[in-house]
């Protein structure tokens, strides 16, 4: 797994930790396959560390064994030794056979499927209650004085039966969902976007397929995939076609099974799930088996099975990561569940050692394919250059950008001397503790690895046996900047220019601001664009007003755009300084921080000299920080340390000007020397420069 998708989850699960402190009811929001029972997990061993005396309640869906997949994640954690404060117990209607259920005292997370718990069922009868009051109440020494936090999982699904108890029993609920029901009030206040997700390679980005094309279409295009799974990712890949739940089910159903049927198609393995009674029906000979052994045996990255047809029985958990296609036939009329089915077809299949595949499998692994579905979305607005040509902006605009180096190019140090001149271990370590050792470390760690062990075991062993040491030598030459930083350079050794790419989008976000005078203009002729923060949007107006104060006191702090590169001669004087729009963006400078990270800086600006001004925009407000106030105030100090040498190497201006109430802290690096600035201070030295 990528470090940045790592820091993604461990920000959000700080986050969740610092919000369940001071409110008794909070909601999680993260897309399908970002891993929420992981953060799940992360989040309820930080409580459990800290407090022994909570006990968790985690309340799944009985659809597609979700209770049953959510307790294996735990103790899968537990067993890895990652979450080690963790002791899960899943509650079942099979422990027992007396009249009423008898549930244990001596764990600290219950996973309770949530239909186990309904009208007249045995876990009704008196059974849960019973276990509540004896873990919260200490009547007469009997009880154990526990505090218990209810975690829903998927909460946009009703548990009314669970909400009936008395809140008494819960101290905390944390609500957990891809898709967040907002008319019960479950707004998220804490969240990883979708596009985040995408950004660190969590989840995969949709290719939305033309509405006009059958289902032949689709089995036709993944036959054309199909090998390229196989070869390029050892993943057998699977397309699933959702049908419609009741009067057309049957009819789709045969035109699917005829399709499926013709001489080209014959060799493709189909399963179809359209009623939970009913058994699964398939063309693959494996054997008959019961429907949940079907369903284990299709999510399986090995599975034969290449097509999957169901109606409404797979919305939520049930993990296929090797579906890499959707096609919707039914008439849906809910969004929630359209995003739910949706993720059945985004987790990464190689989100474990993604960093190991080369670009094209990393591509292909990052992409889902699906016709008929437009999930609720934030709202995409495309952006473009001023000018009839933008090569006119970029060929002017010229940015160096840094990358840090891999230790095996440190001139000194060759991997493989350095791994046999370690002394032989006294006492040999397991090859399932080796490997778990391995998984802990940077993405980085990793890579040098498996380039350097390829398909020999020995040397496999012998890398991991010293990986303490080679983690050392590496933390001492990354975090040396002056050593580890470089340049981007292309394979002959030339350094690379960066600039403005030509298009590019961004997320509606709020946060708006009317802009005239840079580089961008919207595809659509509107002035206002949208920024990530509030913070982001006023820096916008310190920089916009900036260059406007120039041109009337015919000061040009930011080079102008020469007016005959218009259609329109008439155009308002345009300015070479703009957003760094991410999308299509190389602008950025790499740094560590438990693993390499790149900076994309916020603005990026050109100024009558040919200077390039590089600002990324920080906020100390809390309504801003996503994360714990140290762990945030940790990050701007690494980026000023990182902009500090970048400076040296590239000859650019940084700035990082953090907001702290109404005010803007500047620090500025110029050649390595670093000045902390006024917002005034620094209007004063540009429009005097």
């Amino acid at each position: 797994m990528l470090q940045e998708a790592k820091n993604l989850q461990q920000n959000a699960v700080a986050s969740l930790v610092e919000k369940i402190k001071k409110s008794k009811e909070i909601t999680f929001r993260a897309p399908t396959g970002s891993g929420k029972t992981r953060m799940m997990s992360d989040f309820m061993n930080r409580i459990l560390s800290e407090n022994s005396d909570v006990i968790f309640l985690v309340s799944t869906l009985s659809k597609g064994n979700l209770a049953k997949q959510n307790y294996d994640v735990f103790k899968d954690c537990v067993d890895k030794g990652d979450y080690t404060q963790l002791n899960p117990y899943l509650i079942s209607s099979e422990i027992s056979d007396e009249e009423a259920l008898y549930i244990p005292t001596d764990y600290n997370v219950y996973v309770l499927p949530r239909d186990l718990y309904k009208d007249g069922s045995r876990l009704m009868q008196g059974s849960l209650e019973k276990f509540l009051r004896t873990v919260t109440e200490n009547y007469f020494g009997r009880g154990l004085n526990k505090k218990i936090y209810l975690i829903k999982d998927e909460c946009h699904q009703a548990t009314n039966n669970l909400d009936s108890l008395s809140s008494n029993f819960f101290s905390k609920i944390i609500n957990m969902s891809a898709t967040p029901n907002l008319k019960r009030g479950q707004k998220p206040d804490v969240e990883i976007s979708d596009e985040e997700a995408e950004k660190v390679k969590l989840i995969k980005t949709v290719v939305k397929g033309d509405e006009n094309d059958s289902v032949e279409v689709a089995v036709q295009k993944f036959e054309e995939i199909k090998e390229q799974y196989r070869n390029l990712l050892g993943v057998n890949p699977c397309l699933i076609i959702q049908i419609s739940n009741k009067d057309k089910a049957e009819e789709e159903w045969t035109n699917i099974e005829s399709i499926l049927n013709k001489p080209e198609h014959l060799h493709l393995k189909w399963m179809s799930i359209v009623d939970k009674k009913e058994k699964c029906k398939t063309n693959d000979k494996v054997g008959k088996l019961p429907l949940e052994k079907w369903k284990d045996y299709a999510k399986s990255n090995g599975s034969t099975i290449d097509v999957i047809v169901f109606k409404m029985v797979i919305s939520e958990g049930w993990d296929i990561p090797r579906a890499c296609m959707l096609y919707q036939v039914r008439d849906t009329k809910s969004k929630q569940l359209d995003e739910q089915v949706m993720g059945r077809v985004r987790r990464n299949p190689r989100l474990l050692d993604f960093e190991t595949l080369s670009s094209d499998a990393q591509d292909l692994a990052m992409t889902a394919w699906v016709w008929g579905i437009t999930p609720e979305s934030r709202k995409v607005l495309r952006v473009k250059l001023c000018g009839a040509n933008a090569s006119n902006i970029t060929s002017n605009l010229k940015i160096k950008t840094t990358v840090i180096k891999p230790l095996t190019q440190r001139k000194d140090f060759d991997l493989d001397s350095f791994v046999n001149s370690q002394k032989e271990a006294v006492a040999h370590k397991g090859i399932f503790e080796l490997q778990s050792k391995l998984e802990c470390c940077d993405s980085e760690i990793k890579k040098m690895c498996y380039k350097y062990c390829g398909d020999n075991f020995q040397k496999w062993w012998k890398f991991c046996e010293n990986i303490d040491a080679i983690q050392n030598e590496y933390n001492k030459f990354i975090c040396n900047y002056e050593e580890s930083m470089d340049l981007r350079k292309d394979d002959h050794g030339n350094v690379v220019f960066s600039s403005f790419p030509s298009s590019s989008s961004y997320v509606d976000n709020g946060n708006y601001n009317s802009v005239n005078n840079w580089a961008w203009k919207r595809t659509d002729g509107l002035k206002k664009f949208s920024f990530d923060s509030e913070a982001e949007r006023e820096w916008c107006d310190v920089l916009k007003n900036l260059a406007e104060d120039g041109l009337a006191r015919s000061v040009n702090v930011a080079k102008e755009i020469e007016p005959n590169l218009f259609d329109d001669q008439n155009v308002e004087t345009k300015l070479l300084w703009g957003k760094n729009f991410l999308e299509m963006s190389d602008v950025k400078f790499e740094y560590y921080s438990n693993g390499i990270h790149a900076s994309y800086p916020d603005f990026i600006m050109e100024d009558c000299e040919g200077r390039i001004h590089l600002f990324e925009v920080k906020s100390l407000n809390s309504s801003s920080m996503q994360i714990d106030s140290d762990a945030y105030q940790d990050k701007v100090r690494e980026l000023k340390e990182c902009y500090k040498h970048a400076s040296v190497k590239t000859g650019h201006i940084f700035y990082l000007p953090v907001l702290d109430g109404d005010i803007w802290h500047i620090t500025r690096f110029v050649n390595g020397i670093e000045t902390n600035l006024t917002e005034i201070k620094m209007k004063d030295e540009f429009l005097t420069c």
